[in-house]
């Protein structure tokens, strides 16, 4: 079952959380983003994507910087692409990974601004 990637109108879920509450839908769609994060091989599997030259990444070249099977390394990715993290394109044999920029910027914005010291 594939999910479909939801891109969030800035205004609508992106004002900084200590400035604008989060509508519910957006709150439920940034929250499996930072679920997906919540990983520490998924977060430096997105850096590595998203750091990468030319804005993209190879299967290929992600798998030999940890000491994790293939299959385990497909499951990371799997969950990054369903929140909406990263996009993908089989070329040949090969997946090429990149990061959803929009999507970073969403999650970004909302941690944006630092709450009011009391």
């Amino acid at each position: 079952m594939s999910k479909q990637l939801t891109v969030l109108d800035t205004e609508t879920c992106c004002a900084p959380i200590a400035t604008a509450t989060v509508a519910a839908e957006a709150a439920a769609d940034l929250a499996t983003a930072f679920k997906a994060l919540g990983d520490p091989v998924r977060l430096q599997l997105l850096s590595m994507i998203a750091s990468a030259d030319g804005g993209e990444a190879c299967v290929c070249d992600l798998t030999p910087a940890f000491d994790l099977t293939g299959p385990t390394i497909s499951h990371h990715l799997k969950v990054l692409r369903e929140a909406g993290l990263v996009e993908s394109d089989r070329r040949g044999t090969w997946v090429w990974y990149r990061a959803n920029r929009p999507k970073l910027a969403a999650l970004s914005a909302l941690l944006g601004t630092p709450a009011p010291v009391a």
